[in-house]
Parts: C-alpha cells; structure tokens; sequence
C-alpha cells in the first residue's frame, strides 16, 4: 500500500493469475465482422465509431485479436481517435447468445489479458463470445506512461506513511515527480481517462460487435464501469453482473477509509486463524501477532531487510504489500503464503515478501514492469474522485480504522491532491429504467467492503443484490456453487435470482 499503488489493491488477483499482456503478430489469414448499422438513438457524429467494421487476427494460437477506434473527446469526435486493443475467444458451442465482455478491474489491470485467462466457466463460454478489451489509458489501449522502470521503482518504494518532516518531503518530491512525469509523457491522455469515457467506449464496442444490448461481467472497479454505463445507457442493458461492487458515491479519501476498514477485517482475521495454529510465527494471541508485525514495520522502516537482490532491500512500503496480496485469496491458500513470508522477514530475510510486493505490482526480476497499471491506476482514480486536501490531518482518523495499516492509505491520496485535472463530484448511479442488474458483494473482501454493494444495490431501480458470506476479493468462480449457479444462470438464461439471496 504504497502512496502510489493502494488503489491498486482492486487488481491484486489479476495480477497474480493474468496472462502476459504481449500480443505476437497475427498467425493466420484474418476475418472481418460485418458492419453493424449505427444503434438507434446514437448521435450522428458518433455513427462513424458504431458502424466500424473489425477486422479478427488469430493471435495466442486460441485467441482472436482486433482493434476499435473510440474518439479521444467525445466532445470533439472529429479530432483524434484511440486504438483500443480487443480479444475474444469465441463461443465453444452452436448456440451462441452474443459477446459477453468482460473486466477484470484495476483500474489498470488488461482487460485482454483477464479473457485469456478463462474468466467465466464453461457453460457460460459455450454460449458467449468472451471479449476482453484493454481499456484507454491501459496495457495496449495508448497506455498512461509516467516514469521509466528505474524511476517508478524509486516511487512505489518510497515510505508510504511518513512519519518525520524529512519523509514527507521525500513523499512530496517523489510525489511531484510522478505526476509531473505523467504530464510530460502523457499529457493528451491524461484528461482522456476516466470510467464516464470507458462507459462509453464499451458501449461503442458492444455496437461494433453486432450486439443490440450488453452483456458483462465486471470486477471490482469493472463493477465502477458496469455502473456508469447501466447510468448512461439503461435502455441498452441486457444482463449485467457486477462482483465486488464499488459506491460511485464515494470521495476518494472515503473510498480509502473504506479499504482501511476491510483491510483491517481481513487482517485481524488472518491473525486469529494464524494464532489459532500452535504454529504461528506471530505469536500465541492476537495482541501479541498484532504486535509483532508491527514491530517488524518499524524495524524494517528504520533499516530495510536484506533480499536475494543485493541492490533491492525490503522497504516497509514494499513489505507492507506483500503482507497485503495474500490477504486478497481464500484463507486456504493465503494464509500459509503468508506465514511463510513472515517467518523469513522475522529471520531477517525480506526475499518472500519483496516477491509477493513484485507480484502485486507486476514486477519482473529484471527490473522491468508488466503493463502499466501502477501508472493507469493513479490516473483513473485521480481523474474520478476528489481527495480532500489536508492529507496529514486524516492520518488519524485512518490509524483508527485500521492502526497497522491506515496511514498508507490515508496518504495514498497525496498525489490526487496534485493531479492536474479536476475530478467530477460523486454521485449516485440510479440506471432507471433497466434489465435487471446483479450486484455481488463478499462480507470479507477487503477491496471492495461488503458495505459498498449494499450502497450500489440501493441506488439502482433494479439491482439484485447476491451475497457471499466468506473471504477474498470477489465472489464468482471463488468456491461457491451457490454464487456461480445464479450468476451462471442470469446470464445464459436471463434466470434473475431472488434479491437478497445469500450464499457460503
């Protein structure tokens, strides 16, 4: 949770399971999908971008690749264009409904990427097209381009909770360059981001693809997108199903609140099952595991820990994200990740949690990044939520939300305060009218809290609202057939649960 990356915990899975984001040359001869006539109710100086023609490359072997043309303001839509970058893999089966899209989050995390990775289950690919598409600003799609690798290393490793003058001032400056970076390299996109824009693309996309309404799968910030286009365009919603719900409502110090309270949920909980194993490298009690991971912090925050990378000592903002990523999967398979990467920082090695803090932030060992979502990512939420200015006076009320962890996300927010561009004030998503929508919310899940579904369920006129009672970032394809059967079934069959239904 460095000043930088926090938002990002919205893709940590992503950035775990997802393919690599590189598109080789097409492999075959390529097909082309007829041009559809421009949707009904469209306005004429967008009909050009509605009725474009795609032209498919076989790329990945399995896969098929194509580009969209969005205009780069949709209040000038006769000046320049954005390439955005498309995958799909086809539906396996005869009896194809249409393209479902599909992403994964992020912001910043590839969509392309997401739908490689198989993001549905088969019953639901025998049916759809499964389209992922890089959204503007990301991965393939004119990506926000900010720092070299050498200087956003410098950046994200910097202390993320300054505790002196002298640390402020280094966040400040580091802090000035990364947005002063983004600017120089990408000042044209940097106005061009944002969900409204995306909304609208994929409502472009949806045309381009010959489908008369959307049918999408959004996760965690994707539910921000799934929302915002249900909001601009509910006569063309056809089943939407949004998994770790985010409040459009939210500032963005509240929506860091927010996560500081479900971090803190997943973490205590972590530290009661951990103390609960005679094994627990923390500790016997939960005082005492609390304790011992905060006194780890401060030492590595006075003197880093030595790695296997003799050049790469463990910061505290770079351990305090590999202590977070595990938080994000099921306590099968997070927890001992976990303790295996505290008992070697408490041995004195950082090497485990510097790999989980790489893994987070998409890291490879020689230096370089995968994509640029620690860059999109701060783009976007800068550009879509309003920071209050006086970061350091909310530093307590974030210690109280979570007292390891909240003044990481409390001054997550600093480099909001500097963006260049003016963020919109939040307001509620209705999506009157509409197909009804679901919504899916994880008690535990530490991005995207539980509270914030309820909030998303409340504001739309036809929201379901689904409910998983259990840990970890998300709910479909996590280990519940309850979830995946209703979510499975809306969108095959258009078989609307029962609102309110709750499932383990």
């Amino acid at each position: 949770m460095s000043h930088g990356a926090v938002p990002a915990l919205l893709a940590a899975l992503t950035l775990v399971a997802a393919c690599s984001a590189d598109r080789p040359e097409a492999e075959r001869e390529s097909t082309s999908t007829p041009a559809p006539e421009p949707t009904n109710g469209v306005d004429p100086a967008l009909a050009r971008f509605y009725s474009q023609q795609l032209a498919w490359e076989t790329c990945h072997e399995d896969f098929q690749c194509t580009t969209v043309e969005v205009p780069l303001d949709y209040d000038a839509p006769d000046g320049e264009v954005v390439e955005l970058a498309v995958l799909r893999s086809p539906a396996d089966g005869d009896d194809r409904i249409g393209s479902l899209l599909v992403n994964p989050g992020g912001p910043g995390a590839s969509g392309t990427e997401y739908a490689r990775a198989g993001p549905v289950n088969d019953d639901v690919a025998e049916r759809f097209d499964v389209v992922g598409f890089d959204p503007r600003g990301v991965g393939e799609s004119v990506p926000i381009d900010c720092l070299d690798d050498a200087e956003l290393d410098d950046f994200l490793e910097t202390d993320g909770s300054p505790d002196d003058p002298a640390e402020i001032t280094q966040l400040q400056e580091q802090t000035a360059a990364f947005v002063s970076g983004c600017a120089d390299r990408s000042g044209e996109m940097i106005p061009a981001v944002g969900t409204v824009n995306v909304a609208r693309d994929l409502d472009i996309l949806r045309a381009a693809l010959g489908d008369e309404v959307l049918y999408y799968r959004g996760a965690s910030y994707g539910t921000d997108i799934g929302a915002e286009y249900a909001e601009l365009f509910p006569d063309r919603v056809g089943r939407l199903v949004l998994d770790g719900a985010i409040d459009p409502t939210l500032t963005g110090d509240e929506f860091a609140l927010g996560q500081a309270r479900g971090v803190e949920r997943a973490l205590t909980a972590y530290l009661e099952s951990c103390t609960d194993d005679e094994d627990c490298p923390l500790g016997e009690t939960e005082s005492e595991a609390r304790s011992t991971l905060t006194t780890l912090l401060d030492v590595i925050d006075a003197t880093p820990l030595p790695t296997n990378d003799e050049a790469r000592p463990l910061t505290q903002s770079l351990a305090v994200l590999g202590i977070v990523l595990p938080l994000y999967l099921s306590p099968d398979e997070g927890y001992l990740l976990l303790n295996l990467a505290l008992e070697r920082a408490l041995a004195g090695d950082g090497s485990a949690l510097l790999l989980l803090a790489d893994q987070y932030l998409r890291r490879n060992a020689d230096g370089t990044f995968e994509g640029n979502l620690n860059e999109a990512n701060i783009a976007v939420n800068c550009g879509d939520r309003p920071w209050a200015q006086e970061i350091e006076a909310r530093v307590p009320e974030f210690e109280m939300a979570s007292p390891l962890l909240g003044a990481y996300l409390a001054w997550s927010g600093l480099v909001c305060t500097q963006w260049p561009v003016p963020a919109p004030d939040p307001a509620p998503v209705t999506a009157a009218g509409a197909a009804p929508i679901l919504v899916v919310g994880t008690t535990g899940d530490l991005a995207t809290p539980y509270e914030w579904a309820e909030a998303l369920a409340g504001q739309m006129e036809s929201a379901i609202l689904i409910t998983h009672e259990g840990s970890g970032h998300t709910a479909y394809r996590k280990g519940s057939d309850c979830i995946d059967d209703a979510v499975d079934d809306y969108l095959i069959d258009g078989t609307v649960p029962e609102d309110g239904l709750r499932c383990e």
